[in-house]
């Protein structure tokens, strides 16, 4: 298994919010990243093929923590529309 499935876009930023992994879901680039950890502990690429599956690994974690913190703020978002409307008695907690 390699990690050629996804290649890099020179036209696409190095910050998260691009559209290189629009099309894959947060579990979907997840899961990918995870193989791509499992490769390179298993020591069996080539030096270019695990530089490679490195750079793809930042990428995909830059884009988890970039949807992670977006989902964060929506959340952040939404909790004080909750408390500008007075709603107390609603248990908001995620736990």
């Amino acid at each position: 298994m390699t990690p050629d499935s996804i290649e890099p876009r020179a036209d696409v930023p190095e910050k998260g919010g691009d559209n290189e992994f629009a099309d894959m879901t947060f579990k979907e680039m997840s899961d990918k990243l995870e193989g791509i950890v499992r490769l390179l502990e298993g020591n069996q690429l080539e030096i270019e093929e695990a530089l490679h599956s490195y750079e793809l690994g930042v990428r995909l974690l830059r884009e988890l923590q970039f949807r992670l913190s977006s989902a964060q703020q929506q959340v952040t978002v939404l909790m004080g529309e909750l408390d500008q409307e007075g709603i107390d008695d609603i248990d908001t907690s995620l736990s």
